[in-house]
């Protein structure tokens, strides 16, 4: 069985939905056993979590964009991550990162350029989307890779919509497809 981890903090409960449907994406292929490993409020998790982040074939990272950056409870988590680091433990294991954020924009390539240098230090194989932008006249918001992320998972929710509300469908089809990309990616590598 090929493992895919999918660590994330979630501030409000957009990125937890987003990082769902990853993991719906991703659990979706034959052969591929997805879990959801949350990043609690303090910035910390179970013990046993870095034991299944050390046992996983994929490690896809996920955080709001704060600030033009990640949370500071993801921040943390990357910092504890330098034991596995200095171990090597996470050395050529699939990795990919998602981000969302209230605005269009909003420095959400600064998240996913943060996200890409953790995996480089940790010696990881990053895996982008793979998908080719929404960029016609004919595009709406909600087609897929409407926000147009090539090296990782981009989505948007307005600051005053509850999760349930954003995001939006487009964005959370394409984050489906790319855990799908992830896991079969995953399965080619260490399969």
């Amino acid at each position: 069985m090929t493992r895919i981890a999918i660590v994330y903090h979630s501030g409000y409960g957009h990125t937890a939905k987003q990082a769902e449907a990853v993991y719906a994406g991703a659990a979706a292929i034959s052969g591929v056993t997805a879990t959801l490993y949350p990043i609690d409020a303090d910035g910390n998790l179970p013990a046993s979590t870095w034991e299944a982040l050390d046992a996983a074939d994929a490690i896809v990272f996920g955080s709001p964009t704060y600030m033009g950056m990640v949370s500071w409870q993801f921040k943390k988590f990357a910092d504890a991550s330098s034991k596995p680091w200095f171990a090597q433990k996470w050395k050529d294991k699939v990795a990919a990162g998602f981000t969302n954020s209230a605005s269009i924009n909003g420095d959400k390539l600064s998240t996913l350029h943060y996200l890409n240098t953790l995996a480089m230090q940790h010696g990881m194989i990053w895996v982008g989307t793979g998908m080719l932008p929404s960029n016609t006249k004919a595009a709406t918001r909600n087609d897929l890779n409407w926000l147009a992320g090539s090296s990782g998972l981009l989505a948007q929710s307005p600051s005053d919509s509850s999760p349930e509300e954003g995001p939006l469908p487009g964005d959370l089809e394409t984050a489906k497809q790319f855990g799908a990309r992830i896991a079969n990616i995953t399965k080619h590598i260490h399969g």
